[in-house]
Formats: structure tokens, C-alpha cells, sequence
């Protein structure tokens, strides 16, 4: 019992708690650190982290545990809840009447199976390193501190301003349910353009999901339960309505604008797919992730998929593609047909979305904060659980308050295409980061395997890279893939026929390795290659503020808490996990 940790206050501000590293105990000690950097960068882009810590050293940062309390049935409801929100209503229509016409239903099942094969590598990490981290812990093991703080900055920034971006959303849908104009419960000020809507009723829908989750992770399931089957109703009538009254002479022409409007579209429809990467980091709080996780992030993502092909089916055989309104298409379309009624219910089905959105968002987003917090690249003060609820209370507070303030202030479609290429690059990485895990051990792997493994993936990605950019150049043209596209498949094979794999998963695995996951680096890199000039320069704004941060906080910070003591470890979190890995 002497070296369990002792108990502490949660609610606590001191110094210590944000600033615990020796590189922030004084001006002096800081400037000494800073007189480091270089030094301390190159190590920390080396340094890669152990799955051992990640489970348990890791943790202990929170000193309370969270309460293992969901099952693969509640995982599933939580993939349903992060997942369909308002934009398969909304982007559907606007894709099909801009870019794909009736071949929407292609851009889906393009975009649907880049996020399965990154749903692939998703649930085998989540299985042998189930931690609330997710993304940024798997990357962290395998590519690197570096790598994973790239990460963890688009994490946080698609968190707060995704969620800020779904709250307005909620608003407009709720006053069209009231049949009044979307900004007529906004209130209007003389600011400039683009934030001159104040949105009170955005910051009390982000209030009120977010009490609920830091409530009770239980609690928020049960009602994510409820939310999500009204919503699959709504969903059910749509799709069933729909084709009863389809005309199949709507499909012609199939695709107006080609092979180009198709994957033109895939890049922006595949956002309706995001959030599934919630349930990742819930890992902390299933009961058994061996079987839950891939139970819970499979079948919800089939279902999803199957689902949004047929969304996009009804509404393309229901009216013509050049008549589909981009604003409110599945509105309008049920208007044309006599059910001018239907509007109200698919508004209901769109906020009976983004409300679960908006809650599983919460319980996602904040575990995410808590993992990052807890290896110090933000304050060690958001990766405390409170040892009532089981919930980290401070990283909710952190993601929603300032989620509040934007969604407040601004409409956010200056950052909808930048939140497109974090997602993109996040699922990218996890495929590098999956084929380095099955490739390379440390200690196992000989150097030269080592060498061959890093030289194959960087043809995969640069000739990823080379047909992206090809596309963009010269959308009707072949030349180009006759290089890239033989490029991508020799290397993937090289990786099959000349590398052994020197890690077997324990209990579930991505089928077909290594093409699963280069299909999925190549697929992602096409996608972001597909959202134009504009989203790369915001994004590598945001990137340079974010490596900023890192070298006057984030760097010295993470420095000083990989060179600590570590801390004792509690028999029950090794218990846990240990049994966790037997199952």
C-alpha cells in the first residue's frame, strides 16, 4: 500500500499542475531550455514511445481510471452517433448537384472504402494498445513523438472547430423544424462579415452535450442510444420513401463531369464518414476490447456505409441531378414529389444527428485531449479523471469552451477544407504507422530490413504523391500513371516478397498486409490532392503556428517528461490489462 498514489483534489490550479516539467520552473531554467533545442529536438524526433507505456505508465498521469463500462453493442450506437450527422444530409445533394450527379452513389463507395481500410488499421491498434489516445497514441509508438504532436495539433484543432461548426449547424436546422429563416434566431451585429451572426443557441447545445458527458460515460451512452434510433428511423423513411418514388430515367447521365466529379466529390462526401475514430478512444472504458472494439468499429462502419449508398441512391433516382437543390436537397426533392411535410422530419433526422454527433463528440474529443495531455505536449492539469465520475472533466472543458466561443462568433467555412486534409493526413499516417508496426521491432528487426522497409515506404508515398498531383494536372490524362501507379504497386510488393513481418497481432488483424493499408496511404493522398490550392495554405499556416507552440512549449515539455521518475504502478490498471490482453 506505500506506493499506491495518494488521492488529491481534482479541483486544483496550481503552478505545478500546468507547468510540472524543470524547463518552467524559472525564467532562468527556461531560457536554459530553450538554449537546448536543438539538441532536445533531435531526440525527440527520434524517440519512440512503448506500447507498455502507453497502457500503463501513461495512465497513471490521470490518477484516477476511467470506469470500464461499455460493451460492443454500445460501440456500435457510439459509431452511429459520431458518424451520421447533418452531412449526409446536406453534402449529398450539394456533391451530386455540383460535381458527381447520380454517380454520388460511386463517390460514397469510393470514400467509404478509404475509410474502412483506415478503420482496418484503426481497430487493430485500438486492440493491442487500447488507450483513450487513439490516433495519437498509435502514431506515437510507431512513428514517433514528432510525428504524433503533427497529430495531436490537427486532433485538437479539427475537435474544436468541428464541433464549433456542428453547433451552428443545429441551430439552422432548428429553426427550419420552427419554419422560420436560418438566421432568425441568431443575433445580428455590425461585425465584419463572416462573424457577424452571434449564435447563443450554439454555445447552449455545446453546454448541454457536454454536461452529459462529463456526467456519466453510461449516462451518455443510454441517451446516444435513443438519439441514434430516432435518427436510424428517420434514416429508414428516407431511403424507403425515396425509391418509392424513383424514376430511374434520373440516373441518365450517370456522371455529367466524369471520372473527375466522382472523386472530386469522394474528397468532400468522405467527411460524412468521420468520427469513427471515436470509438478508438474509448478503449479505456470497454469492457473487453479484444472483442468489443473490432465488433463495435467494423459493424457500425458497414452499416454506415451500406446506408449512405442507398441515401445517395434514392435521392438521385427521385430527381434529376441539375434540379437537386444544394442547400436543402432531400427537402426540396420530397416537395416535388407531394410530401412537402417530409421536410420537418428530415430536419428532425438532420438534429436528431448532429445531437449525437455533438455527444459522442464530447466523449471522443475529450479522451483524445486527455491522452495528449498526459505525455505534456498541452498542461498535464486536462489529462485528470475525476475519481467520481470517471471522466476527464478538465479536457471536456478545454475542447467545448473554446469550441463555444468560435461557434459563437464565426460560421467556420474558412476551415471546412482545412478540417478535410487533417482528417486525410491523420488516416494516412495510420496506415505508415501500421505497416511500420507489423515490419519492424525494435531489437528485432536487422538494420538493413530497417533500411529497405523506409526506402519502400517512401516510393509508396511519393508516387501516392506523383498520381495525386498527375490528376490535378491533367484529370484526362495516362501518361503519368504508367510511372506513379507501377511505382506504388512495385514497392508494396517489394514490402510483401522481400520483408519479413516481425510482429503477429495477438488477437485481430488488418487482412492483406502490406496492400490494405499502401492502398489506404495511396487513396488518402489522392483525396487531399482533390481539395485545391486554398486548403494546403491555410493548412500549412496552421502547421507553422502549431510547430511554434511546439518548440517554445510542447517540445521541452514532452523533453522533461520522458526524462522523469516514473511513477509506481497501481496493481489494478496492470490487473485490468493484463486480462484485457488474455481475452
Amino acid at each position: 500500500m506505500g506506493d499506491e498514489i495518494q488521492p488529491r483534489s481534482y479541483w486544483r490550479w496550481s503552478k505545478h499542475d500546468f507547468f510540472p516539467g524543470d524547463s518552467f520552473q524559472n525564467w532562468s531554467a527556461y531560457r536554459s531550455a530553450l538554449s537546448q533545442t536543438f539538441t532536445r529536438l533531435k531526440e525527440r524526433v527520434a524517440s519512440r514511445s512503448e506500447d507498455a507505456d502507453e497502457i500503463v505508465e501513461l495512465r497513471k498521469e490521470s490518477e484516477n481510471e476511467m470506469k470500464r463500462c461499455l460493451s460492443w453493442w454500445d460501440l456500435i450506437w457510439f459509431g452511429f452517433g459520431s458518424v451520421i450527422g447533418a452531412g449526409i444530409f446536406v453534402l449529398t445533394g450539394q456533391e451530386a448537384h455540383e460535381h458527381a450527379g447520380p454517380a454520388i452513389v460511386l463517390s460514397y463507395v469510393a470514400s467509404g472504402i478509404s475509410a474502412m481500410l483506415s478503420v482496418f488499421c484503426y481497430t487493430e491498434f485500438a486492440v493491442e494498445i487500447p488507450v483513450a489516445g487513439g490516433s495519437f497514441a498509435y502514431i506515437r509508438v510507431e512513428l514517433g513523438d514528432f510525428a504524433a504532436f503533427i497529430t495531436a495539433g490537427n486532433i485538437i484543432l479539427g475537435s474544436i472547430a468541428g464541433s464549433a461548426a456542428v453547433a451552428r449547424a443545429w441551430t439552422s436546422y432548428f429553426t427550419t423544424l420552427l419554419n422560420r429563416h436560418p438566421n432568425s434566431l441568431r443575433i445580428h451585429t455590425n461585425l465584419i462579415d463572416g462573424f457577424n451572426l452571434l449564435d447563443p443557441i450554439a454555445v447552449a447545445i455545446l453546454a448541454i452535450t457536454s454536461i452529459i458527458a462529463i456526467s456519466s460515460t453510461r449516462r451518455t451512452s443510454y441517451l446516444n442510444w435513443i438519439a441514434s434510433a430516432v435518427n436510424m428511423v428517420v434514416i429508414s423513411f428516407v431511403i424507403i420513401a425515396g425509391l418509392a418514388h424513383a424514376n430511374t430515367s434520373n440516373l441518365t447521365p450517370f456522371a455529367p463531369h466524369g471520372a473527375k466529379g466522382i472523386f472530386v466529390a469522394a474528397a468532400i462526401v468522405y467527411f460524412a464518414y468521420g468520427g469513427f475514430d471515436n470509438i478508438a478512444t474509448m478503449a479505456e472504458e470497454t469492457k473487453n476490447p479484444s472483442k468489443d472494439i473490432p465488433l463495435g468499429l467494423l459493424g457500425s462502419m458497414s452499416i454506415i456505409t451500406v446506408i449512405y449508398c442507398l441515401m445517395a441512391l434514392s435521392l438521385s433516382m427521385m430527381q434529376k441531378y441539375t434540379d437537386i437543390d444544394p442547400n436543402a436537397a432531400y427537402s426540396v426533392a420530397f416537395q416535388k414529389v407531394g410530401m412537402k411535410w417530409a421536410k420537418y422530419l428530415v430536419a428532425l433526422g438532420a438534429l436528431k444527428g448532429m445531437t449525437t454527433v455533438l455527444l459522442a463528440g464530447a466523449i471522443g474529443q475529450a479522451r483524445y485531449a486527455t491522452h495528449i495531455a498526459r505525455v505534456h505536449m498541452i498542461p498535464p492539469w486536462f489529462s485528470l479523471v475525476h475519481p467520481k465520475t470517471g471522466t476527464p472533466i478538465n479536457a471536456t472543458l478545454l475542447i467545448r469552451l473554446v469550441s463555444a466561443c468560435i461557434a459563437f462568433f464565426s460560421s467556420l467555412d474558412v476551415l471546412a477544407s482545412l478540417l478535410s486534409i487533417s482528417g486525410l493526413l491523420i488516416s494516412m499516417m495510420m496506415a505508415v504507422a501500421l505497416l511500420v508496426r507489423r515490419y519492424y521491432v525494435r531489437g528485432i528487426t536487422p538494420r538493413t530490413n530497417l533500411l529497405k522497409l523506409t526506402f519502400f515506404l517512401l516510393v509508396i508515398i511519393v508516387s501516392s504523391v506523383g498520381t495525386s498531383a498527375y490528376w490535378g494536372l491533367d484529370p484526362n490524362g495516362w501518361l503519368g500513371y504508367t510511372v506513379t501507379v507501377p511505382l506504388w504497386f512495385l514497392a508494396t510488393l517489394a514490402i510483401s516478397v522481400l520483408l519479413p513481418q516481425d510482429r503477429t497481432p495477438k488477437v485481430w488483424g488488418v487482412p492483406l498486409v502490406p496492400w490494405f493499408p499502401s492502398l489506404s496511404v495511396a487513396i488518402n493522398v489522392f483525396l487531399m490532392g482533390s481539395l485545391g490550392a486554398q486548403a494546403f495554405i491555410r493548412f500549412g499556416i496552421c502547421t507553422v503556428v502549431m510547430l511554434i507552440y511546439y518548440i517554445f512549449f510542447g517540445l521541452h515539455a514532452t523533453y522533461d517528461m520522458a526524462h522523469q521518475p516514473k511513477k509506481p504502478t497501481t496493481s489494478r490498471i496492470l490487473e485490468e490489462d493484463m486480462g484485457s490482453a488474455r481475452a
